[in-house]
């Protein structure tokens, strides 16, 4: 059964939206620096109205306050970025050089649509820090209260963890007192350790007040099992295998489970969730903030979907590179979303155009479907996701061989994929390197598209030599961004850039 996804309380979210307007005005030009703590204001919270408002606002930071930004489509988005630097994918488009210097890995602190995480969600932290105890002032039900001070902070480690793995440890601000304040600029970074600890603390807070899952009206809010999705991420990067491991025991023990067909995790279907879906941004097609813009960016300027008959308004933007789509075996299911041959209206008839023959730079991405309701040209309704369960039983294979080799419960999880969503035989007899190595590909064939390739890239060694083996010299510095030049020009010497930019 289908469930109900707008409410009153998003659209009341939108008021309070809009009140912290100064975030929502990058696209795609250069983004100025500006105090991290922004986003402080007076404490207007007074009613349990107004707490449910203030927490849904926070939601907007999944998006980085944009469908452009965070989890959205274009040269600033997460999903992008993961695949522009990786061999995942590469842009028709120039844009004074910036897609290129994506692809080869050639950052510097002015180049914005990589810094811009830093700055966004600098301000986001900083005002979830300041939320929680106005809310904990609030009268109000102490269960709900509870639940959305945990909501919280399972957001404020979620956006940490995004910008310890874009940086590195960043000085984050989680002493109220020390928001909008001139101190705050001047924190130094923390230690690794503990920047580690802070996303853990918050995580683990979270767990033990969430529900599972959040369902009906409360679909796309950030539950104990998005945080376990969160934190086997985070110790999967720092090759924590055993802790990895045992957030996935806890996920799977939640019940999630692959749905049969892999599109639908990835089209109208996906509305209101489903047994594999474990974090989405829930579309609204005519929201500038969550907005599914990914069609327009990397279907053919000529593609006509026969589904619908039409309605897009495509960009001809991204493509997969010959050289990864090769990779893929011809005969799984997945490739039905990644097009060698796609449809064209011509002469008031559907001609297929191939796609290599006419020597286009790669195949067409078709991960998201189209919207029938086609109220916009450029978005759609479809959700967006962030963690599915695919995703957390293919890390789950990659611990288990990492710390003990083939183990038949790896086997279990890495042919759980293979099988169901490619629909191709289960995989046996495999070494630990070998293992390794199909859960490499089966990575790359799963979840192209969805964010994940440039963190298992750094994680497998591989982020730098891929560039490398593209005729590329970067330094191995580049596995992190550098931080914007603002940020460590107005602490005065308190923060330091990252090694390797200037």
């Amino acid at each position: 059964m289908k469930r109900k996804y707008i409410t009153n309380k998003w659209i009341k979210a939108t008021v309070l939206m809009l009140a912290l307007s100064p975030i929502f005005t990058s696209c795609e030009k250069g983004l100025e620096y500006r105090d991290d703590q922004e986003l402080n204001g007076s404490n207007f919270l007074k009613t349990e109205n107004d707490v449910t408002s203030a927490v849904t606002a926070m939601y907007s930071g999944i998006m980085q306050g944009s469908m452009w930004n965070g989890y959205g489509a274009t040269m600033t988005g997460i999903t992008t970025q993961a695949g522009q630097t990786t061999d995942e994918a590469i842009c028709n488009w120039d844009d004074a050089g910036r897609w290129k210097k994506l692809n080869m890995l050639n950052f510097d602190p002015d180049f914005s649509q990589i810094t811009q995480h830093y700055v966004f969600l600098m301000r986001y932290t900083s005002r979830i820090t300041t939320l929680i105890p106005q809310i904990e002032g609030v009268s109000m039900n102490e269960d709900l209260k509870k639940r959305y001070i945990a909501e919280l902070k399972g957001l404020r480690g979620f956006f940490m963890q995004i910008m310890y793995l874009y940086y590195g440890p960043v000085p984050v601000v989680l002493d109220p007192s020390l928001v909008n304040t001139p101190e705050s600029n001047t924190i130094p970074r923390p230690t690794k350790e503990a920047m580690i600890g802070f996303i853990e603390k918050d995580f683990k807070e979270a767990i033990a007040v969430l529900p599972a899952k959040f369902e009906g009206a409360d679909y796309g809010r950030f539950s104990k099992s998005a945080c376990l999705t969160a934190l086997m991420k985070l110790y999967m990067q720092e090759k924590r295998w055993a802790d990895a491991i045992e957030m996935g025991k806890q996920i799977k023990a939640i019940g999630f489970s692959l749905t049969p067909k892999y599109e639908d995790n990835f089209n109208m279907n996906n509305k209101g969730g489903n047994d594999e879906i474990i974090l989405a941004v829930v579309a609204n097609a005519t929201s500038s903030t969550t907005g599914n813009g990914y069609r327009p960016h990397y279907l053919p300027t000529d593609y006509y979907d026969v589904t619908v008959g039409g309605g897009d308004a495509p960009w001809g933007g991204y493509r997969m590179p010959w050289k990864t789509y090769d990779q893929f075996n011809k005969a799984d299911y997945r490739l039905k979303l990644l097009l060698e041959k796609y449809p064209t209206m011509q002469g008031g008839k559907v001609v297929y155009r191939d796609a290599r023959a006419g020597g286009d730079i790669g195949a067409v991405m078709d991960k998201y479907g189209p919207d029938p309701a086609k109220v916009s040209s450029m978005s759609t309704a479809v959700d967006v996701i962030v963690y599915r369960y695919a995703d957390v039983e293919l890390l789950y294979a990659e611990a288990l061989n990492e710390l003990n080799g083939p183990t038949s419960e790896a086997y279990t999880f890495l042919n759980d994929v293979r099988t169901v969503h490619g629909k191709l035989p289960a995989l046996s007899g495999l070494t630990k390197d070998t293992f390794r190595k199909a859960v490499q590909n089966e990575r790359l064939f799963e979840l192209w598209e969805e964010g994940v390739r440039r963190d298992d890239l750094i994680r497998w060694g591989l982020y730098v030599q891929r560039a490398k083996d593209d005729g590329y010299t970067p330094g191995d510095h580049v596995v992190l961004y550098p931080l914007p030049r603002a940020a460590v020009n107005q602490s005065n010497g308190a923060v330091k850039q990252n090694p390797g930019y200037n």
